[in-house]
């Protein structure tokens, strides 16, 4: 999937789309939105900087100080509100 680099080209819908994507092709396994996925086991610090990256390149934004808290990343809801909350920050 493509994501546009305009602000506000995009919807929740589609980062969530997206971001769930990437986590069934990495862990093999569907996921609701709401699941904390450090608590289940399925994602280990390491794969939250592979999530960073991948949010990065996909999404156009730049993650650094208090946006890289844990809780940014526990779900894909979570992670969905950061991405447009960062790219709507975006001059």
């Amino acid at each position: 999937m493509t994501i546009s680099s305009k602000p506000g080209s995009h919807t929740a819908e589609t980062v969530a789309q997206e971001v769930q994507q990437f986590l069934e092709q990495r862990t093999k396994q569907s996921w609701d939105p709401d699941t904390d996925l450090f608590s289940s086991g399925a994602v280990s610090s390491m794969f939250a900087m592979e999530l960073v990256v991948h949010l990065e390149s996909t999404f156009d934004v730049v993650i650094t100080g208090p946006d890289l808290a844990l809780d940014n990343f526990r779900t894909v809801n979570a992670m969905t509100g950061m991405v447009l909350r960062l790219r709507e920050a975006q001059p």
